[in-house]
């Protein structure tokens, strides 16, 4: 069996992606862990929304880990608190989203297996909320050189029945 060459390094894929006043930083793709995993931290300022629908994914399990502050995660509509040094698995099909009640920033680490889930995805995204919100007509991208990632393929997630409005990238089903 051939030896495959793997360039080690820490944060291969370190690009950082604002979406209105949430940023998203990259850490690995799946284009850096052979398909198994992503992961990146995302920052979620004091008293903020998630700006997307509650949504579900079929193809991956969503992992949070906290690390400075609270989130309030709502799935299946349960209502869960993940502060520092706690972690939440979401499994596949679950439909979710998050909240930031508090008056404090709050920092969190995502992983997503398999890496069904790229920067291409964010950086769309992006450039929807950010053109809404009157800010940047592309995405703010930190750091790195990166080549535009390919347009993402294949359904990955879906958005909850009561909304219908869906964010780039995805072919979501009513569920």
């Amino acid at each position: 069996m051939a030896q495959q060459t793997i360039d080690l390094r820490v944060n291969p894929s370190d690009e950082t992606i604002r979406l209105g006043p949430l940023v998203v930083r990259f850490l690995l793709t799946g284009d850096n862990s052979t398909g198994s995993i992503a992961a990146f931290e995302f920052v979620v300022p004091g008293a903020q929304r998630l700006a997307a629908p509650a949504h579900s994914h079929d193809h991956y399990e969503e992992t949070i880990y906290g690390i400075d502050g609270v989130l309030t995660w709502t799935v299946d509509g349960k209502q869960i608190d993940v502060g520092p040094g706690q972690a939440l698995c979401i499994p596949r099909g679950a439909i979710h989203r998050f909240d930031n009640n508090g008056a404090q920033e709050v920092k969190a680490l995502c992983v997503i297996t398999p890496a069904a889930l790229d920067p291409q995805y964010f950086r769309e995204c992006a450039e929807v909320i950010n053109a809404a919100a009157g800010g940047p007509s592309g995405p703010s991208k930190v750091g790195g050189d990166h080549a535009p990632a390919p347009p993402h393929s294949g359904s990955a997630s879906r958005v909850a029945p009561r909304r219908r409005r869906a964010l780039p990238g995805r072919n979501h089903a009513e569920g």
